[in-house]
C-alpha cells in the first residue's frame, strides 16, 4: 500500500500537485478573506502560498492577548501618564516626572534628582520615559505615588532653585507644616512645670517657705537636678539643670520664650532640630559658666531659651532672600537682644543682689548661633553659606571640646567635689 501510494502520487503532473495544494490551504482556512468565487483551484487570481502567510497566522495569538482587557494596576497607571502627560506626547520628560512627584507631596526635591530619577527608569536613553518604561518604574519606585513615603523627601531634601519667574518671598514660610505637630517645647515645657510644683508641694506645708513660692533650691527636683559646682562628676546636672526654676515669674518667663519661639522654628525645621538648638544651648550654658565661674549654682533653661532666640536669627541669615519680611524679623530679633543685653548690664551694676547667670545667657546665644546655622535648614544653599556653615560648626565643636579638655585634665581649677 505504500509503495502504490507513492507511484501514484508521482504520476501526478506539477499542475495538478500545486491544484491539490492550493485546494487543502483553503480547506484549512489559509485565505479566510477570498471570495468564495475566487476559491477555485483553477482560479490563477488566488495568491501563492508563502512562508509568510504562516508567519502572520502564528501571530494572531499575540495579537488576541494584547486586545484583552489591562489590570487594574496597569491601568491606574496608565491614567496617571496620561495625567501628567501635558503636552500628550505620549512622553514624560523631566518636568512631567517632577509634577508627578511634587503631586506626591514631596514638592521640595531638587532638579538634579528628578533627573536621576528619570535616567535610571530611562531605558532606550531617549531623555523621555513612555508608557512602558513608566510603568516599570512605577513598580520599583512606588514611593514617588505613595504620600506617606514620599513625606521623607520634605524632611530631608532642601527645596529646589526656583525657576525663572517663580517670587523667593514667602518660601520659607510655605515650608511650614503642622505634620508632624510642633511639640518638642511643650513636651520640654511641661518636664519644666513638673519639676516646678515637686518642690512647691514639698514645701507647701512648711511656713518658711509661704512667701517665696518656688524659690528654694532645696526642693528634691533642685536637689536631684541643679548645677551643682561640687558634683561635677553627676554630669547629667550639666543638662538637668534646665528642670529647676528659682520663683514663678523665672519660670514663666522662660515657658512663654521658648514655646513661642520653639513652635516657629519647629514648623519649618522639624522637632530634631530644635531639640539640637535648644540642648546645645543649655549645655554650653553649663560648660561657660563652669569655666568662667567654677562655683557658681546655675538653675533655670534660660541657656536654651537664648539659643532659640540666636536661632532665628540663624535661619534668617541663611534663608534671608526666601523670607518674607525678612529685615523686620531679623531687626526686631536684634532689637530684643541688644535691649535684653542693656537690661542685664544695667541690674548687674545697680543690683548687689543680682544671681542672673549672664554668661550662661550668653553662651547658650553664642551655641544657639552656632548650631543653628549647622543643622536649621538652608532652603537655598549659596556659595558663602557653605563657607559659614563650616566656620559655625568648626568653632562649636572647638569651643566645646576646649571645655571638656579643661573639665578633665584640669580638676584643680574648680573647687573640690563633695560627695556626700
Amino acid at each position: 500500500m505504500p509503495v502504490k501510494s507513492v507511484s501514484r502520487q508521482q504520476s501526478q503532473t506539477p499542475a495538478q500537485q500545486l491544484q491539490q495544494q492550493h485546494q487543502r490551504d483553503v480547506e484549512n482556512g489559509l485565505y479566510p478573506n477570498i471570495p468564495a468565487e475566487r476559491r477555485s483551484p483553477t482560479n490563477p487570481a488566488r495568491p501563492p502560498t508563502m512562508r509568510q502567510d504562516t508567519i502572520d497566522m502564528e501571530e494572531v495569538p499575540l495579537n488576541r492577548s494584547n486586545s484583552q482587557p489591562e489590570s487594574e494596576d496597569r491601568r491606574k497607571m496608565r491614567q496617571l501618564f496620561e495625567k501628567h502627560d501635558s503636552d500628550r506626547d505620549g512622553l514624560i520628560d523631566v518636568h512631567e516626572l517632577k509634577g508627578l512627584i511634587s503631586c506626591g507631596r514631596c514638592h521640595d526635591i531638587p532638579p538634579h534628582i528628578t533627573e536621576q530619577i528619570l535616567r535610571r527608569s530611562d531605558a532606550d536613553n531617549n531623555g523621555h520615559l513612555d508608557f512602558e518604561e513608566f510603568y516599570v518604574m512605577s513598580l520599583h519606585h512606588k514611593w514617588m505615588i505613595r504620600n506617606m513615603l514620599t513625606r521623607y523627601c520634605r524632611y530631608v531634601v532642601p527645596p529646589p532653585r526656583p525657576l525663572e519667574g517663580d517670587e523667593l518671598d514667602g518660601a520659607y514660610e510655605k515650608q511650614m507644616s503642622i505634620c508632624p505637630p510642633p511639640l518638642t517645647m511643650v513636651i520640654f515645657s511641661i518636664i519644666e512645670i513638673i519639676m516646678f510644683l515637686v518642690d512647691v508641694i514639698y514645701f507647701q506645708d512648711d511656713p518658711n517657705h509661704n512667701q517665696r513660692l518656688g524659690e528654694s533650691t532645696n526642693g528634691p527636683a533642685a536637689t536631684l537636678f541643679i548645677y551643682n559646682p561640687y558634683k561635677r562628676y553627676e554630669s547629667w546636672r550639666f543638662l538637668s539643670y534646665m528642670f529647676v526654676h528659682v520663683g514663678i515669674m523665672h519660670l514663666m518667663m522662660n515657658l512663654i520664650i521658648q514655646i513661642f519661639l520653639g513652635i516657629a522654628l519647629e514648623l519649618v525645621h522639624h522637632w530634631w532640630r530644635v531639640a539640637l538648638v535648644y540642648l546645645a544651648g543649655v549645655l554650653a550654658g553649663s560648660m561657660g559658666t563652669s569655666l568662667t565661674s567654677p562655683r557658681i549654682f546655675l538653675a533655670g533653661a534660660s541657656g536654651g531659651v537664648y539659643a532659640l532666640i540666636t536661632a532665628h536669627i540663624a535661619t534668617i541669615i541663611m534663608n534671608y532672600s526666601e523670607m518674607e519680611y525678612a529685615i523686620v524679623q531679623l531687626l526686631a530679633f536684634l532689637v530684643f537682644c541688644f535691649t535684653d543685653l542693656g537690661t542685664s548690664v544695667y541690674r548687674h551694676l545697680t543690683d548687689q543682689h543680682d544671681q542672673i547667670g549672664y554668661i550662661a545667657h550668653l553662651s547658650g546665644a553664642l551655641a544657639g548661633l552656632l548650631v543653628g546655622i549647622g543643622v536649621l535648614r538652608n532652603l537655598e544653599v549659596r556659595r558663602w553659606e557653605r563657607i559659614l556653615w563650616w566656620i559655625a560648626v568648626i568653632f562649636y565643636f572647638a569651643l566645646m571640646t576646649t571645655g571638656i579638655i579643661v573639665h578633665i585634665f584640669v580638676p584643680d581649677y574648680f573647687p573640690k567635689a563633695e560627695y556626700n
